[in-house]
């Protein structure tokens, strides 16, 4: 893993050196846009609305829009005023039970790991807070912003979990709450009833996404028939092909280590009858590599 902020908790007289890192990482399947005939990919230029030109990264700036057709244009200088006090500081304000907290208000989550010599300290506060059975409500300045967050003990690591703003969370306005929608006893007890019946322990990994393995096993089953579009080579490098085609193959073998399976060479793969129906027909235009 690799650090994204380096900073230090402030507790009380104590400062505990520490680096933040992600605790999570999304397992989704990406797709690049491509040009559905060549397989190329597609690319976005940044042009102004106005004049129509194409605009370098070092002539964007940050604007507000007052409506109108107004527009405030705000300079690095105006940010750098800004109070941020906190920029590298995790702030203690608080300590309050964990039920107190609503998970409507969690958004990322992070881990904390001492640096330098600041090991001693760390587990202090680790351990301070395990005894207690509390979180620490803190500040944190990430990104040019100021956030709420908690730290909490998971695993004998500190958490961070960046919090949102109060006036951040919408209030439900919904027309059956202004309704009298009554429940009878009856249903109530045959509704918690069913409850019961269902009731277990959550373990999250007996839960897997079925759409995300349903949906590599229908790539695998393309790169096995070699229903692979490999684009023309453009005037600049195919950097692109060349990523896509590494991506494809380390997804075939983690595919086959997950079933099981030995690794076997994509050129020696014979493709699959059942998962060959489920594929798509290869067009015309295509390209199939010998």
């Amino acid at each position: 893993m690799r650090a994204i902020w380096k900073g230090a908790v402030s507790f009380g007289l104590v400062s505990i050196a520490v680096k933040l890192y992600s605790a999570t990482e999304e397992k989704d399947i990406r797709f690049h846009q491509v040009h559905r005939t060549d397989g190329g990919r597609i690319k976005y230029q940044r042009t102004c609305s106005i004049d129509g030109e194409v605009v370098s990264y070092d002539d964007i700036a940050k604007g507000y829009d007052i409506g109108g057709g107004e527009m405030v244009i705000l300079t690095d200088e105006d940010f750098a005023e800004l109070p941020l006090t906190t920029s590298r500081a995790i702030d203690v304000l608080q300590f309050v039970p964990a039920e107190d907290i609503d998970p409507i208000l969690f958004a990322k989550t992070y881990y904390l790991e001492p640096e330098g010599q600041a090991a001693k300290p760390y587990v202090l506060l680790r351990d301070a807070l395990k005894d207690a059975d509390r979180v620490a409500i803190v500040k944190i300045a990430m990104r040019q912003r100021e956030q709420l967050a908690t730290l909490r003990v998971h695993d004998d690591v500190l958490v961070l979990n960046t919090m949102l703003w109060p006036d951040e969370v919408r209030t439900p306005d919904f027309g059956f709450l202004d309704e009298d929608v009554e429940t009878r006893p009856a249903e109530l007890a045959m509704a918690s009833s069913l409850i019961d019946s269902m009731a277990g322990s959550f373990k999250p990994e007996e839960f897997t996404d079925n759409y995300r393995a349903a949906l590599q096993e229908v790539i695998d089953a393309k790169v096995e028939g070699r229903e692979i579009v490999q684009p023309e080579e453009a005037e600049e490098a195919p950097a692109a092909a060349i990523d896509l085609m590494a991506a494809l193959k380390a997804s075939v073998e983690r595919a086959k280590k997950a079933r099981g399976e030995e690794p076997v060479p994509v050129k020696k793969a014979a493709p699959k009858k059942a998962a060959a129906k489920k594929a798509a027909p290869a067009k015309k235009a295509v390209k199939k590599s010998a």
